[in-house]
């Protein structure tokens, strides 16, 4: 079985739970988080997206993959993982002026640091 049939697997798992226990609350999902989660969820990120706040760029990120998903999976299973700060960017509406004060023609898009991606 490959990386994307087990993590589906496991989300598939998880809503059918859901599905047939909707009393329960669900107090943490991260037993189901290891490196082959953290691995399909990475290969889905977007490695052409802007610069977060953090500066990282994919290539960056990567240079020590398997340490930074080892360290991320760590902060998420022990609880200590606080999600960074998020940078508001601006990207204009085709057809719209450009209003720098009340930017109305425009729609924000966040614009994450790399690790949150």
């Amino acid at each position: 079985m490959d990386t994307l049939e087990t993590v589906s697997t496991k989300m598939q798992q998880i809503a059918l739970n859901a599905e047939r226990m909707p009393q329960v609350s669900f107090t943490s999902l991260s037993y189901h988080l290891d490196m082959e989660w953290m691995h399909e969820a990475y290969s889905k990120t977007r490695k052409d997206g802007a610069v977060g706040v953090d500066g990282q760029t994919a290539e960056e990120f990567e240079e020590d993959l398997e340490g930074n998903l080892e360290n991320l999976l760590e902060l998420a299973k022990s609880g200590k993982y606080k999600a960074p700060p998020v940078r508001r960017a601006y990207i204009p509406k085709p057809g719209s002026k450009d209003e720098s004060v009340a930017p109305s023609g425009f729609r924000p898009s966040p614009i994450r640091c790399f690790r949150k991606r």
